[in-house]
């Protein structure tokens, strides 16, 4: 049975990229990911995809295959909210334990802020809410996790001001990456002072809408610069936020748990972290229930530079969700292109230390499907 590695990955730049449709984003990801990973397309056996809200087709990796010349022996798509990106990615390693692949290019991509409207983009998120009591009400995304934050800091203490400065933390580490879309500096007090979106979430809480597309090539072989997929866990709990039992327990422990289980490692062996943060609340809820950062000390501990980049446990070095972009899928994939970065040595100006092992969450839905990975560098 062979380790899986990730052995290639790639990125577009992040923010609004006027006349690229999905597929061609998703493409030019594909093709750095390919050539990172010294690989021709012919050699590669296997294809996953992840959804696109600009372009729901039904084949979508198949249509991918088609337009860019690949003829796969194991195509499949993926959908998982924004979970999906760390789903395929284990997927990905499974096909190569189990033999059914030698290589496999995963790929995520869209064209969701050039090529939506603000209602549209609107409407097709407000999908995960249950279509009877939750989504005719007029709820979104938002007003999800802005139902989540105001439970979570009643319950634990949290402040505005403690999710305010994960804002300023991804804000600060995304100004060093060429990529990301936004990379002014902020404030805790621009936070605060930011247009309210969803009580107590406001504008700079909140990811922004990007397009963009990014890619890995997961391979039985090493090659030079391979880094080990060790460990992966999901957990799947609920998936409307009334069917939520407890707030102070998503499903994100469960899914480490796992991930922790099957590397044979502890929280006390990360010495590098990439969690999805489509809101600060998100990000916190996320620290604190896999555990770590104490209940209610997220915030304090971003302030204490715990998770800068000369701190324990670097965060998002790329800036995030939250400041270099979400562009659906690729959100989400854009933590492990880093996290393997990182681990590679390849962060430049960003690099933070030389971490051994990376821990990997991502949700999708309102904290709804958890995946959580280890990466390991071996060499």
């Amino acid at each position: 049975m062979a380790d899986p590695f990730v052995v290639g990955v790639g990125n577009t730049a992040f923010g609004r990229l006027e006349g690229l449709d999905a597929i061609e984003l998703m493409a030019n990801a594909a093709g750095m990911a390919l050539a990172d990973a010294k690989l021709e397309r012919d050699a590669v056996d296997g294809l996953i995809c992840g959804y696109a809200t600009t372009l729901p087709h039904l084949m979508l990796s198949d249509l991918f295959a088609e337009r860019i010349g690949m003829r796969p022996s194991y195509a499949h798509g993926v959908q998982a909210g924004g979970g999906t990106g760390a789903a395929k990615l284990m997927l990905a390693g499974e096909l190569i334990r189990s033999g059914r692949c030698r290589s496999v290019l995963v790929v995520g991509g869209e064209n969701r802020l050039s090529g939506q409207t603000r209602d549209q983009s609107i409407q097709a998120l407000a999908q995960v809410g249950d279509h009877v009591t939750e989504a005719p009400n007029g709820a979104s995304i938002p007003a999800y996790y802005a139902l989540l934050a105001s439970r979570y800091l009643y319950e634990t203490g949290l402040s505005e001001a403690d999710l305010a400065e994960l804002a300023v933390l991804m804000r600060r580490h995304a100004a060093a990456h060429p990529d990301a879309q936004l990379r002014e500096p902020i404030t805790v007090e621009d936070v605060l002072a930011s247009k309210p979106i969803a009580t107590p979430l406001k504008l700079l809480d909140c990811c922004p809408i990007s397009d963009g597309a990014c890619a890995f090539v997961v391979s039985a072989e090493p090659g030079t610069t391979g880094i080990r997929i060790a460990g992966a866990g999901q957990a799947h709990q609920h998936q409307h936020i009334t069917a939520m039992a407890d707030v102070m327990a998503t499903g994100a422990n469960a899914a480490a748990r796992l991930a922790f289980s099957q590397a044979g490692v502890s929280h006390a062996d990360i010495d590098h972290l990439a969690i999805y943060d489509s809101f600060t609340v998100t990000l916190a809820i996320l620290l604190e229930e896999i555990g770590f950062a104490e209940r209610g000390q997220s915030g304090a501990m971003a302030r204490d530079g715990v998770f800068s980049q000369n701190g324990k446990l670097p965060l998002n070095m790329h800036g995030g969700l939250l400041s270099f972009g979400h562009s659906g899928v690729a959100g989400g994939m854009a933590h492990v292109v880093e996290a393997v970065r990182q681990l590679r040595q390849q962060g430049g100006a960003r690099q933070a230390g030389r971490p051994q092992r990376a821990f990997v969450h991502a949700d999708g839905g309102v904290l709804s499907a958890h995946v959580s990975l280890v990466l390991e560098r071996v060499a």
